[in-house]
């Protein structure tokens, strides 16, 4: 079994708050990370709303819920049984114990428009993300693993690539044809699946809505718009900020998009091995995108993350905004990285004493004064350094 970082992290929050929201993709492995937490807690309740035996016992939930209140109750796949956010108001205003809820979620923009219309002030949420580099072993070949076959459990520990492969082939194809429509999303899963290959190809690029349109026989900006919601709302597509601030220089100001898991990316553009990887234009920035998720996973409680580019050429691929100051994250393919001209200058340009170059290396190693070259699975010690 995969210890997950964040369980530590559900539990202390579990000790903080009455509800806890843990939000992420179908098959991320909420539910086992759920059952070792109820594991720990004597006499937890798991009802799987997708179940209608498990919907019927909280079928009246302003009976049941009071019945068990000294126990957490975990709701697995909640947003399928919405009658339950406002039931919860009003029983945890009854008893504002922490840990009594613990409620699992696959889509994250309605999960958090229900919570947060009944739950406002009342409900702690984090996100699980797939397998990060951190939770595999801190060696190159098992984290050539993870960014080939991605972070989701299933594809991961298959037996093989060829395994691995199929597994995230069924994934894409469950959830463009079944998955969506549950959800309410009202588009034909191949024009889906046209778009977020798309997207695929444009990995790491700026978001040019308009050309994407035309690709998709001439969709409109707005429709483009919707189709990007979905997929960033349901968490396999990251838009990812630019970082704007008052220089006096020219700053793009158009988002950058990732497709999330860098196992679906492949699947999306038919890469099953490592050999069909390499060479590929796209290792480049899968990688990036690999490095950029590893990064927001370890962001601690009121972080920022964006990207820094400007005009001119100076350009940082992440700006981590800390309370104890910015950090700055170059991501390079390559086992002996070289920043170019533009790291250095966007480095002066905001004033950042503290940068890292992340790539596929063995071992941590200092590349300039303030600047070091780093692994990907030292990234959440980075972002998270223990207390003095």
């Amino acid at each position: 079994m995969l210890n997950r970082n964040l369980q530590l992290i559900v539990e202390r929050r579990l000790t903080q708050s009455p509800a806890v929201a843990l939000l992420g993709p179908r098959q991320v492995g909420k539910t086992t990370l759920a059952q070792a937490v109820a594991s720990n807690s004597p006499g937890a309740i798991v009802l799987d709303m997708e179940r209608e035996s498990d919907r019927a016992v909280v079928s009246r939930p302003e009976l049941f819920f009071p019945l068990h209140r000294d126990r957490l109750i975990v709701l697995d796949e909640v947003q399928h049984a919405p009658q339950i956010f406002s039931a919860l108001r009003p029983e945890i205003d009854a008893d504002r114990r922490p840990g009594r809820f613990l409620l699992l979620g696959s889509a994250s923009g309605e999960l958090l428009r229900q919570t947060g219309e009944s739950l406002a002030g009342r409900v702690s949420y984090l996100e699980l993300a797939p397998l990060l580099a951190a939770e595999v072993p801190a060696q190159l070949a098992d984290v050539q693993t993870l960014w080939l076959r991605g972070g989701f459990p299933l594809s991961y520990l298959a037996a093989s690539d060829d395994d691995a492969f199929q597994w995230r082939q069924d994934f894409l194809a469950t959830f463009l044809q079944r998955d969506l429509a549950t959800l309410g999303v009202r588009v034909p899963a191949e024009t889906m699946r046209r778009f977020w290959t798309m997207l695929a190809h444009l990995q790491g690029q700026l978001l040019n809505a308009s050309q994407l349109g035309r690709a998709l026989s001439g969709a409109s900006h707005a429709t483009v718009g919707r189709y990007l919601d979905t997929l960033v709302d349901t968490l396999m597509v990251r838009r990812l900020e630019p970082h704007l601030v008052n220089i006096g220089k020219r700053l793009v100001k158009a988002p950058k998009v990732y497709v999330r898991d860098s196992g679906l990316l492949h699947a999306l553009l038919g890469l099953a091995t490592v050999r069909d990887l390499q060479g590929h234009p796209v290792a480049g920035s899968s990688w990036e995108g690999f490095v950029v998720e590893q990064v927001a996973a370890a962001l601690p409680p009121g972080a920022q993350m964006g990207f820094y580019r400007t005009a001119a050429g100076a350009e940082l691929d992440l700006v981590i905004e800390l309370p104890a100051g910015k950090i700055g994250i170059e991501i390079k393919f390559s086992a002996a990285p070289k920043p170019t001209r533009g790291f250095w200058q966007a480095l002066q340009d905001l004033g950042i004493d503290r940068a890292f170059v992340v790539a596929p290396v063995q071992r941590r190693y200092p590349l300039a004064q303030g600047v070091e070259v780093l692994p990907a699975w030292e990234l959440a010690s980075v972002m998270n350094p223990p207390a003095a």
